[in-house]
């Protein structure tokens, strides 16, 4: 059972990590994702349908353009992979429910929002506040709760309080996905902003050990991180904040 829900998610997840990546690539350009159609950031050669199987087509092509053979960066075939993976994920944890299908659109925003931090250090308002309003309405359909409004704001008001004492390591793109973050997690979100936050050290510390008091100048996009917590409380958020409960 638990295979064939798998096999449910994977293929369409992989296609929408194939639109992710037009989404990642565009948005920060302010550019259509509808057109024109995907071409080559080369030479511009639209792509045909057969180099356009995600992952399958980028290892094939032995990820090169098939006309000029430029470089295909890794990140094209991993957003598609990572996507895929997750919303696979989504349907077996969850079942074949609509609470699966919203945390899988949760998932893939995710990825896409972390894809675009990673490479222009900025999380776009067109899709992060969008997102969120979204998420809130459907979570409060699915399950009826001043929960998801509160942790929202609250995770909203937590990280806005840490921009404003420390504008040079958090942006307000942060603040916002930790609202978006809040209205899918509920109180689980308290585990997800700081699963976030340890995930965020281990590159700090890598960082500190090479450049010393140089690294304070240096800045890490930290929406991954975010990003990387709030999948860890989603699948895994009420055991760690039992288990987190249990101590106290």
């Amino acid at each position: 059972m638990e295979f064939a829900l798998a096999a449910v998610g994977l293929a369409p997840g992989l296609v929408i990590g194939s639109f992710l990546n037009v989404v990642a690539a565009r948005v920060p350009l302010r550019r259509s994702v509808v057109h024109p159609r995907s071409a080559c950031m080369a030479c511009g050669t639209e792509i045909a349908w057969q180099d356009n199987v995600p992952v399958i087509s980028w290892l094939r092509l032995h990820g090169r353009c098939r006309h000029c053979s430029a470089a295909i960066p890794a990140r094209y075939p991993l957003v598609e992979l990572v996507t895929g993976l997750l919303v696979a994920a989504c349907f077996v944890a969850f079942g074949l429910t609509a609470y699966a299908v919203l945390a899988a659109a949760f998932c893939a925003v995710l990825v896409v929002i972390s894809a675009i931090d990673i490479e222009h250090r900025i999380i776009p308002n067109r899709i992060v506040v969008p997102a969120t309003g979204i998420v809130l309405v459907a979570r409060t359909l699915i399950d009826p709760s001043p929960e998801w409004l509160v942790a929202s704001l609250a995770a909203f008001g937590f990280l806005l309080v840490a921009a404003l004492v420390y504008p040079a390591g958090m942006g307000m793109g942060d603040v916002k996905l930790a609202a978006l973050m809040g209205a899918m997690l509920g109180a689980e979100v308290a585990v997800a902003l700081m699963a976030g936050m340890l995930l965020a050290l281990l590159p700090s510390v890598v960082l500190f050990a090479r450049h010393g008091t140089q690294a304070r100048k240096m800045t890490i996009p930290f929406g991954p991180f975010l990003a990387g917590g709030a999948v860890i409380s989603l699948f895994f958020g009420e055991q760690l904040l039992d288990a987190y409960l249990g101590l106290l």
